[in-house]
């Protein structure tokens, strides 16, 4: 029971809080140009620079370039125009696959006793 009323209290589409945040969210990512993935700091959990790595080479440049824009836009205390922040895809994730991946893999790793492919020592 507890479970399932935490989910439901947790889903966008049955909470009018969580679609409120979502939309805040959303919003604030529009502005900057930025999707959700970008917020990932592979400085913060090897497994996401892991996971970065993995990527095509593509899609890593496109998230370098919208996390350069979004300084940009910042240092400046501007926002993207209107017309660039409709065509904005925010919760488009790119991450999500590989990172489960990667982290299926390390705890895999683990159950087998094997060594880590990396030190798992954040600087």
């Amino acid at each position: 029971m507890a479970p399932s009323l935490l989910q439901s209290f947790l889903s966008p589409s049955r909470n009018w809080f969580a679609r409120q945040h979502c939309k805040a969210i959303s919003n604030r990512l529009r502005k900057y140009g930025l999707r959700y993935d970008d917020l990932y700091d592979p400085k913060e959990d090897l497994d996401i620079k892991e996971a970065l790595s993995r990527l095509p080479r593509e899609i890593v440049l496109a998230r370098n370039q919208r996390l350069k824009r979004a300084m940009d836009l910042s240092m400046k205390h501007e926002y993207l125009p209107l017309d660039l922040q409709a065509k904005q895809t925010p919760f488009r994730g790119y991450l999500q696959d590989m990172l489960a991946l990667v982290k299926k893999e390390r705890a895999e790793r683990e159950a087998l006793g094997a060594l880590p492919l990396y030190q798992r020592t954040i600087p």
